[in-house]
């Protein structure tokens, strides 16, 4: 799905939230099943998270599903192996791919099983490219001249590249403990309270708006077919997103007919990559491009002869990960990125599926499920870590299905076609126009999804006017001297030396810092900040003490954790209950 679709859905949805939630979330948080089938109706929703639909068409929703996720996962590598100094045509790219379809799979259905136990999918994210492209321009992590590339045989730039990726496997491993620490010992609830919307509008905007020139070099490869796909899926994601096509279907009631679906609003990056691959070829067949072209479509067609039908990824594939305090401290900065978007997103799932208020241990096992998920993604070697899938949040919105079941099928299929490697080689022979202009449009709706945080707080503000301005430029000024000036530190130690410069070069790192220490130092109301509408939305939730069967709960072996009073003091449990000192509130003054 179009990222610009999801924010927008996303946006909608956030905004009503905070006022017509509140009763709700003061309420019985285990409702009967007569109140949950009025609270679907109330949301409009075909199929609750509880809900168990056929399994033919869960095949179906899954599927839908897993072409939401794949655009967002494809788009990572063309950024990340460059960086890796990896050949453009190498098959190890369609590996990598591979290994981040199969552990998306595999974290899915552990989150959405035993984790926080809604419909989202876990996977590859944005927000580690920054910190990742940070430690990769240290001197010692730097590609070598294009000469000296090009004269080495394919041992040694194998070698090149894995000794890379052993280095960001490490540091995403360990720097993911963090993560999974959080959750797992329950301070969710007081990190919050100093997580407020001026600290996410930095930290999530920069994600998109450090990676412009990402951006521009795969589309200044031919301006015209980068543009053309810009038009083609700004037409389809908001020109053509209530037209509906038709298309066969099937009904036990009633039979053949003919259904209206909403194809342009739920595939508009993969019609505009499949359309725009086409004009590519005709350019191809046509000789308007010539050989070698970044656009012809034979430019990188030998990797999918070069690679093998089954490639099963395993931990350690590359070697054995290496870690530095460099790398982990600057991985850090995509860890908390990626923790504070995640948290954005349990309430708005829930709402949207027909659930209950995600209560803290819900959140406090989200998160920690998160951070293993991470853990696992930088042991497999596949160059990123995990987060919750924001165009998968919003294709629960649109399709009105939020079936919890739907998801673990959709993670199966993952798992099945993350061993097929030819499939992943399909994706690594895109067009690199068509990248870069995908890129413009997707990196530009990851910016404007940190920037959506802004609803919550006062813009006629001087002060918010003043932290947002200076958190979000200051932290594109410094980093960029940083990039091109890497030798500026002199500490007397080499990996002092490497730490700061991974951390000043890290754009979502200074503008997270600076955004948080501005807004929790700089006097101001709450109204102001905008802590009463954030924090409502935010609210951690207890569950009723009865024994009523919970949406949060463990599908198995509830009876065991019920009767033993030590589970009660686990954060992660579902008999949990939080103390006063880890629920997040503001109260007006």
């Amino acid at each position: 799905m179009d990222p610009g679709v999801t924010a927008s859905t996303n946006h909608l949805v956030l905004s009503v939230i905070g006022t017509e939630d509140i009763a709700l979330r003061n309420g019985v948080s285990s409702p009967t099943r007569v109140e949950l089938e009025e609270k679907k109706r109330d949301v409009d929703i075909t199929y609750g998270i509880d809900d168990i639909p056929p399994w033919y068409l869960c095949i179906f929703m899954a599927l839908q599903h897993y072409l939401t996720m794949i655009g967002a996962i494809v788009s990572i590598p063309f950024i990340l192996t460059p960086a890796l100094c990896m050949k453009d045509d190498d098959p190890a790219r369609s590996h990598i791919i591979c290994t981040m379809i199969f552990v998306t799979g595999l974290v899915t259905w552990i989150q959405c099983t035993f984790g926080c136990r809604l419909p989202i999918v876990q996977g590859g994210t944005i927000s580690f490219l920054v910190p990742t492209l940070a430690i990769l321009n240290l001197p010692q992590w730097r590609c070598p001249d294009p000469e000296v590339l090009d004269a080495m045989d394919h041992v040694n730039r194998t070698e090149l590249w894995q000794v890379r990726m052993r280095e960001l496997s490490g540091a995403i491993a360990v720097s993911a403990i963090f993560q999974a620490a959080i959750g797992y010992f329950g301070i969710v609830g007081v990190l919050l309270r100093y997580v407020t919307p001026l600290t996410i509008v930095p930290t999530v905007s920069l994600v998109g708006l450090s990676l412009f020139e990402n951006a521009a070099e795969a589309a200044s490869q031919h301006w015209g077919i980068a543009v053309g796909t810009i038009l083609m899926l700004t037409v389809f994601s908001q020109c053509l997103s209530e037209v509906k096509v038709p298309v066969p279907a099937y009904n036990r009631n009633k039979g053949c007919f003919i259904a209206w679906f909403h194809l342009f609003k739920l595939f508009p990056v993969l019609l505009t990559i499949m359309l725009m691959w086409g004009v590519c070829g005709l350019l191809t067949l046509s000789g308007n491009l010539p050989v070698g072209h970044p656009a012809r479509t034979d430019v990188k067609i030998r990797i999918i002869e070069d690679s093998p039908w089954f490639r099963f990824p395993y931990p350690g594939q590359w070697g054995v990960p290496t870690v530095t305090a460099a790398g982990v401290l600057g991985m850090l900065a995509g860890v908390l990125a990626c923790t504070v978007e995640s948290i954005s997103y349990y309430p708005t799932t829930a709402r949207m599926c027909g659930a209950p208020p995600p209560p803290v241990h819900a959140i406090n096992r989200g998160i920690a499920t998160e951070g293993l998920g991470t853990i696992l993604a930088g042991l497999w070697g596949s160059g990123n870590g995990t987060n919750t899938f924001g165009e998968n949040v919003g294709a629960i919105g649109v399709t009105k299905i939020g079936s919890r079941r739907v998801i673990q099928y959709a993670a199966a299929l993952m798992l099945i076609q993350g061993l097929i490697s030819k499939f992943g080689a399909v994706f690594i022979i895109i067009p690199q126009p068509v990248v870069g202009g995908m890129f413009c449009v997707m990196f530009g709706m990851i910016a404007a999804f940190g920037l959506s945080a802004l609803q919550y707080v006062d813009l006629n503000s001087a002060r918010n006017l003043y932290i947002i301005g200076f958190s979000i430029f200051f932290s594109l000024v410094l980093p960029k001297w940083m990039i091109q000036n890497p030798h500026v530190i002199h500490t007397g130690s080499d990996i002092a030396d490497s730490i700061i410069t991974v951390l000043l070069s890290t754009s979502i790192l200074v503008g997270g810092v600076l955004g948080c220490l501005c807004d929790n130092l700089i006097p101001g109301t709450p109204e102001e900040r905008g802590l009463i509408a954030w924090q409502e939305q935010m609210k951690l939730v207890p569950d009723k003490e009865d024994d009523t069967p919970n949406t949060y709960d463990f599908p198995v072996g509830m009876g065991i954790v019920k009767r033993c009073k030590f589970f009660s003091y686990l954060p992660f449990m579902p008999t949990y209950k939080p103390r006063k000192w880890q629920m997040c509130g503001c109260k007006k003054e």
